[in-house]
């Protein structure tokens, strides 16, 4: 019988140990994608306030003596909490015990911090272990320059894409960068666990902030080695597409995306326009690109006449990708009606809820097993794990 069919709550990582020995963002969110997908995590912090996010806020929730910030429960439920100091023989020689007991290592630590602490890839646990380093730059001469989101999605050349050609440079509103480095090491400790079944041998997984980024430009990079011109800032509108972009209406915006020329011929219906379908200047979609001025000035004075309500129903009719733009609030109330925002079992900051990661296995969301630790919580219970042998999965 499958795994799933005997432990329907269990994740398909379960049985697996993950040692998350990183801070702020792209690692915690990895580990903590891991522990979702049912590994134990534990997670390694400093004595001195734990990993620093801890801190990051207003908002903060908990009750008064015991708040957390808001930023930091979003990446870390699903985990155990460690305190050891790593500047410590002591705590260094804890940390090799538990890493000699993982299947996974993730650290974000620089190269040279590592170092620093006396730490090698090939010299942390068995030959089984996947070792997963999520870093700024890489090995090369930036390998030690401290990274941050917004400074990634600046020298990554996304910026250069968002917002208008001659406004402020304009980052994505989320930690993006962050979350695709996650989401790529993610794939890559995945891969090296089938591998490992199959050689029984881990591999050194890295991936760093600035190749996840310009990775991230995909088609934009692509146009730029096709022609050579810098893909412009169109703010909302598409560079190979039109119309595709908000628009104003009566009571606000609201987004439409025409990707064929099907659906061109649809939208022109829904508008009650059917003569653009064939007018010269926007019959086929190289058309309406060069003439995207004069497409955006009669599409705003048509969409102006109608609310979001009333466009809404139109393009549903005639089955155009469409919405009015949502804000955070409207969207976790649409997530929480999909089943998306579960509640975290009760701990030390009190009942609360999360969005869960998207995965679904046999039509189901694996459901949260911890809560966001509090600092050092599980150090005496991992710690006394040390002298029990754990089977290999």
């Amino acid at each position: 019988m499958a795994r799933s069919e005997k432990h329907p709550g269990r994740g398909p990582l379960s049985g697996l140990r993950v040692i998350d020995a990183s801070r702020v963002l792209a690692g915690p969110y990895l580990a903590m994608l891991l522990g979702d997908l049912g590994a134990d995590v534990i997670k390694v912090e400093k004595p001195d306030g734990g990993d620093q996010t801890r801190g990051w806020g207003p908002p903060f929730v908990g009750p008064p003596g015991a708040q957390v910030s808001a930023y930091f429960v979003s990446a870390n439920r699903n985990k155990r909490s460690v305190v050891l100091d790593l500047k410590d023989p002591e705590g260094r020689r804890l940390f090799r015990r538990l890493v000699a007991t993982a299947d996974v290592l993730v650290e974000n630590f620089l190269p040279g911090e590592w170092r620093k602490l006396g730490f090698r890839s090939r010299k942390l646990g068995s030959a089984r272990l996947v070792h997963a380093s999520v870093t700024g730059y890489g090995a090369g001469p930036d390998a030690d320059r401290p990274a941050y989101d917004v400074v990634l999605q600046a020298e990554s050349g996304l910026m250069s894409l968002t917002g208008h050609d001659k406004g402020e440079p304009v980052r994505v509103g989320v930690a993006v960068i962050d979350f695709l480095s996650a989401l790529y090491a993610l794939s890559g400790v995945l891969a090296a666990l089938v591998e490992r079944g199959v050689t029984g041998r881990g591999r050194r997984v890295e991936v760093s902030l600035i190749d996840a980024g310009t990775a991230f430009l995909s088609y934009a990079a692509q146009s730029w080695l096709a022609d050579g011109r810098q893909p412009p800032a169109l703010g909302s509108r598409h560079p190979n597409l039109a119309p595709y972009q908000a628009l104003p209406v009566q009571d606000g915006w609201f987004v439409v995306g025409v990707g064929s020329q099907d659906q061109w011929h649809r939208f022109c219906q829904a508008i009650e326009r059917p003569d653009l379908e064939t007018d010269p200047r926007f019959a086929a979609n190289a058309d309406r690109i060069r003439n995207r001025a004069e497409l955006d000035g009669l599409l705003a004075g048509i969409f102006r006449r109608r609310t979001a309500a009333d466009w809404d129903r139109a393009m549903r009719e005639h089955r155009i990708p469409a919405a009015a733009p949502a804000r955070v609030g409207e969207s976790v109330e649409r997530a929480l009606e999909r089943g998306q925002l579960l509640p975290l079992p009760a701990g030390t900051y009190g009942g609360l809820a999360t969005l869960a990661a998207p995965f679904l296995f046999d039509g189901q969301r694996l459901q949260p097993r911890l809560p966001p630790p509090a600092l050092g919580e599980h150090t005496e219970e991992v710690l006394a794990e040390l002298s029990a042998p754990r089977p290999r999965p």
